[in-house]
């Protein structure tokens, strides 16, 4: 994401193929074309996709016949099922049997923005007018939006929802999102662990990003916070576990440790001649809280006017949600993770701003022995990474590059993994990107450029998660006379993916061992389980194996 001068024109999004408002068909299933088949046959749609069996669950079921799953719609569940009940809200969403607390913790902070909340719930659905058991959800992914269709049929075991669930025992909505979030991802197991950060993104396309509390004074982090709120930002955070043991731990404070809590709302109360600066959070559990000061049973709230109470909204009951004040929150809690939509409002000291971005998405991929050249460490293969030319043609506004005390321009990079979340288990590379500033337009940059050239910018530190960013301000290189932004970025793994080639004669060797006939060759049946039993070598092994083309022809030729 580039910025640009106020008077650069701005795309229209609305018209865009994988916009919002034009969002691709996830496995091509089209909402309208399949409700109106249903409505017209009479019939309740049931998903071939993603069919209500154990696959979808994506985890082993109990060996407790008591505890078998059932798969049932709403209006089996509550005869007074409905899609919304009354207007959405934190409450809606309670956690069930799966550790995906990262991701309805995200869903909670969505309520709280209802602008942004109907792009992923689009509420002119009913479970009583026109129903046919269908249901659509919209979720961001990779610089695009998809439209995820379900039908309603949910696991229950001894008679409760297994997963989400809502406090309002006959609304729907959070488990519908949830179902159609497991089936963009492969299944229900696949959500277990994760980044609140990935939700966030998910739901708004906007970019998250982490700030360490420590980082900041109390009631500096407080105006931080809350101009983020104020600007729609999506706001959530968490205690750092220190071992894998503390992971779910409860603190002597009632706090959860390695747990995602949903920051709802920030406000300020006044007790006596003394302004109190408060922050509002959520567990996703729907119970399980907070217990020190300005919580729900602190005498502390004695002491507050009626009115004040009243106008922010003060519920003193188990819920899951609760008022700590900022001091405590900073004392207690290590990180708070933001959601931007607008890149203008990640900056600090940004106010409303007129300024436009343009955004450009690549694609690539890191392939071993081809296009996996490691980190910087590995000079001899570096260059062999991705490399995506940039070429940035407007620089910051007046007052931005006063500020800069130069001409420069703002680029806002974030580098995504996809499709690490498939296959019921999380495989994220440690990844970063580097920078480097070009005057020439060179095919590929070889080895000799980067053992000479120094980044112009990076991401940070190599981590193991779906995306990192960076905000950064490239200088022009003198073109001709010309202040021109040309640079190169070359997105990179931690370490380098070893190709290990399996040589000819290793081959044969594997053809004589084959053999059980003493006759040097292989029948047919032989040379495929070989080849498949080398094959699987690249799936299990952490080395990665390769046949060459050569080397099938060799064991082709023994049969």
């Amino acid at each position: 994401v580039t910025q640009q001068t106020p008077s650069a024109p701005r795309r229209c999004w609305a018209e865009m193929e994988g916009s919002v408002a034009g969002p691709l068909k996830f496995k091509s299933q089209d909402y309208e074309a399949l409700r109106g088949a249903c409505l017209q046959s009479g019939s309740l749609f049931s998903d071939p996709l993603f069919p209500a069996d154990q696959g979808s669950i994506g985890m082993p079921p109990d060996p407790d016949p008591a505890k078998a799953v059932k798969w049932l719609r709403p209006k089996d569940i509550s005869a007074n099922a409905m899609f919304v009940e009354g207007t959405t809200s934190t409450t809606d969403i309670c956690q069930g049997q799966l550790g995906n607390c990262w991701f309805l913790a995200a869903l909670s902070c969505l309520t709280m923005h209802p602008t942004v909340f109907v792009k992923v719930v689009p509420l002119d659905q009913s479970m009583t007018e026109s129903y046919a058991g269908i249901f659509r959800f919209r979720f961001w992914q990779y610089g695009e939006w998809v439209e995820v269709v379900v039908d309603d049929s949910l696991p229950v075991c001894e008679g409760r929802l297994l997963f989400s669930y809502s406090c309002t025992k006959n609304e729907f909505w959070s488990a519908l999102v949830e179902k159609a979030y497991a089936k963009l991802n492969g299944s229900y197991g696949s959500l277990k662990g994760g980044n609140i950060s990935e939700g966030m993104e998910d739901f708004t396309g906007g970019i998250a990003y982490t700030l360490s509390i420590s980082s900041r004074p109390p009631q500096i982090l407080w105006k931080l916070l809350n101009a983020a709120l104020s600007r729609g930002s999506l706001l959530s955070c968490f205690i750092q576990a220190k071992t894998t043991a503390e992971i779910g731990q409860q603190t002597s404070d009632g706090l959860v440790r390695g747990h995602a809590y949903a920051i709802t709302d920030m406000d300020k109360v006044k007790r006596e001649s003394e302004e109190v600066l408060l922050l509002r959070l959520r567990n996703p559990w729907g119970f399980v809280e907070y217990t020190g000061p300005w919580s729900d049973k602190s005498k502390n709230w004695d002491k507050i006017d009626k009115a004040e109470k009243k106008r922010i909204k003060l519920k003193l009951q188990e819920d899951g949600e609760f008022w700590i004040g900022v001091e405590d929150f900073c004392k207690l809690f290590n990180t708070v993770e933001l959601c931007s939509v607008n890149p203008d409002s990640m900056s600090e000291d940004s106010t409303d701003s007129s300024s436009s971005w343009s955004l450009t998405s690549y694609k690539g991929s890191w392939v071993p022995g081809c296009s996996a050249g490691g980190n910087r460490s590995y000079p001899r293969t570096f260059w062999k990474n991705p490399q995506f030319q940039l070429l940035l043609s407007e620089r910051n506004a007046v007052e931005d590059v006063e500020k800069s005390k130069g001409k420069r321009c703002t680029a806002l990079v974030e580098l995504l993994q996809r499709d690490r979340r498939q296959k019921n288990r999380i495989n994220f590379l440690y990844v970063a990107f580097h920078i480097f500033r070009i005057q020439d337009n060179p095919a590929a940059l070889n080895q000799s450029f980067f053992s000479s050239s120094r980044a112009v910018g990076r991401s940070g530190k190599y981590q193991a998660v779906r995306g990192v960013w960076r905000r950064v301000l490239l200088e022009p290189v003198n073109v001709l006379n010309t202040k021109i932004f040309k640079f190169v970025l070359c997105p990179c793994t931690s370490v380098l993916e070893n190709d290990y080639q399996l040589p000819l004669e290793t081959c044969r060797q594997l053809i004589f061992t084959e053999d059980t006939g003493g006759r040097g060759r292989l029948n047919r049946t032989q040379a495929e389980q070989l080849v498949s039993a080398v094959r699987s070598l690249q799936v299990k092994s952490p080395k990665v194996v390769h046949l060459t083309a050569l080397q099938e022809k060799c064991i082709n030729t023994h049969t």
